[in-house]
């Protein structure tokens, strides 16, 4: 096993625990938040507008769309302009002709064609299962799939579920065909999907650990994509691959038949080409139509903590601040607050880390995984898990509570949090492990306080790499972002 790599992942576990011993409580008496779903979140007060500079708006690179959207793709279905059995052959056409980028590790071609010509055939006969009819969509290799194989993108691990997750069926009730499972970095315990290559650039980073779901919905293999978000997965994959990641409230999508990472943090959601496509699948998710897409509501108020915002590369800040002057431009308003900054957004990453890592590696002592078999990186995350004292975790439960609690007393004053995505683009696939706490250091807080949080591409940099722009809401909000992020990527008609 690489020392490196070692030395890396032990360091940041040193690292977390060193900053859970620094702290301190003013309830000696606070109780860890096991059971908690969300925390509570406050009546915003007032209309405020704060006077967080915003420059003229810059243009932004609006690259020619290559692969239909989903309403697109609904559309033309429902004209009779294409076809499902159309659809799916061009997808497992990119699949093949895209082999070397490691989006797609597992399909059944043929059964997928005759459910496609089930679908055509029910469509010509006047009926509809849903929404989603003809639909087809890929699913992350940790979520189950009756009929393909749940390999969770590891040696150590091999199922055949003959029952799809609770989330899946859900989708094929509502009429949409699942074409693959597509790649995760191993068990989800990362934020690059290392055997993965990002679809703008090879020899970059796809993100993760839904890596394999952002590149197969940037190539058009498939128009979205299940996957999961227990610290960034779908929002940093999202923002390195020039799609939109939705991660909805913690509890909103049943978790039900995913191999777990975190039981108190894994939450399941879509990757599309678009905030409205990513609310579609949501609406079906949760097994509820609970979106409205009509951008009929009064605009709100956008919060900025700039600290945060000057963090980033200065490519993402030029894009991210273009952003902000659009929605300011729709009628948004602008206001600076508090936090989450730059000490939260730490503190953030070495809770999600203890904390994940802990319920991962007592997942896995009782599954009793063979850890000689996953690559390094992650075999030194989970036995680093282990050693993880019952008390450290019981604390980093309770400061979640208090981070929690702090945090959404934010959304008193604005009713969308910005921030980017992630702080840099895309960095390359050498020497990943490198990058397991910086991508992933603006999106874990909302993962562990259980708001929506939604990724969506705002722009390129120079070197053509998709830059990402995060929203996040109170608990239970996820319509602000739908109508934020729909606002927004109307007017920069950018679809990566």
């Amino acid at each position: 096993m690489s020392d490196i790599r070692v030395s890396l992942a032990a360091k940041a576990f040193a690292d977390a625990e060193d900053v859970i011993h620094s702290l301190s409580f003013s309830d000696f008496r606070l109780r860890p938040p096991l059971d908690l779903v969300v925390a509570y979140a406050p009546e915003r007060e007032g209309e405020s507008d704060g006077e967080f500079p915003v420059p003229p708006p810059r243009p932004v690179v609006s690259p020619a769309l290559t692969e239909m959207t989903l309403t697109g793709v609904q559309t033309a279905l429902a004209r009779g302009e294409l076809s499902t059995r159309e659809i799916v052959e061009s997808a497992l056409a990119l699949a093949r002709e895209h082999e070397a980028l490691g989006a797609v590790v597992a399909t059944d071609e043929e059964s997928a064609l005759r459910v496609a010509d089930e679908l055509d055939r029910e469509r010509a006969n006047g009926r509809l299962r849903g929404p989603l009819h003809g639909i087809p969509l890929t699913v992350k290799d940790i979520i189950d799939v009756a009929g393909l194989p749940t390999r969770a993108g590891s040696l150590a691990y091999d199922d055949d579920p003959s029952v799809d997750a609770v989330g899946v069926a859900h989708l094929r009730s509502d009429g949409a065909l699942i074409l693959a499972k597509v790649a995760t970095h191993e068990f989800a315990l990362g934020v690059a999907t290392p055997q993965c290559r990002n679809p703008h650039d090879p020899n970059k980073l796809s993100g993760g650990s839904s890596g394999g779901s952002a590149i197969a919905v940037a190539l058009g293999i498939g128009v979205g994509s299940l996957g999961t978000d227990t610290r960034a997965s779908l929002r940093v994959p999202a923002s390195l691959c020039g799609v939109v990641g939705f991660k909805p409230t913690f509890g909103r999508v049943s978790t039900q038949g995913i191999v777990p990472l975190s039981w108190t943090i894994d939450h399941l959601g879509p990757i599309a080409r678009t905030v409205e496509d990513a609310s579609i699948l949501l609406d079906s998710l949760a097994n509820e139509p609970f979106l409205d897409r009509s951008l009929e509501r009064p605009p709100g108020v956008v919060g900025i903590v700039p600290g945060v915002l000057a963090d980033a590369d200065p490519q993402i800040v030029a894009a991210c601040e273009n952003a902000l002057s659009v929605l300011r431009e729709a009628g948004w308003r602008l206001t600076t607050v508090s936090g989450p900054d730059v000490e939260d957004l730490e503190l953030s990453n070495s809770l999600g880390l203890l904390i994940s890592r802990s319920e991962a590696a007592a997942f896995h002592r009782s599954q009793r995984t063979d850890l000689e078999k996953c690559i390094p990186e992650v075999h030194d995350q989970l036995l680093g898990g282990l050693e993880i004292t019952g008390a450290d975790y019981l604390d980093s439960q309770r400061h979640r509570a208090v981070l929690a609690r702090r945090t959404l007393e934010q959304f008193a004053y604005c009713d969308v949090i910005m921030a980017p995505t992630t702080p840099i683009v895309a960095p390359p696939r050498d020497g990943y492990e490198r990058y397991l706490l910086r991508l992933s250091r603006n999106t874990i807080i909302w993962s562990l306080i259980g708001a929506p949080a939604v990724s969506m591409p705002v722009g390129m940099s120079n070197e053509g790499l998709p830059i990402g722009l995060q929203l996040a809401a109170a608990p239970g909000n996820e319509q602000v972002l739908v109508d934020a992020g729909m606002t927004l990527e109307r007017a920069l008609t950018y679809v990566a």
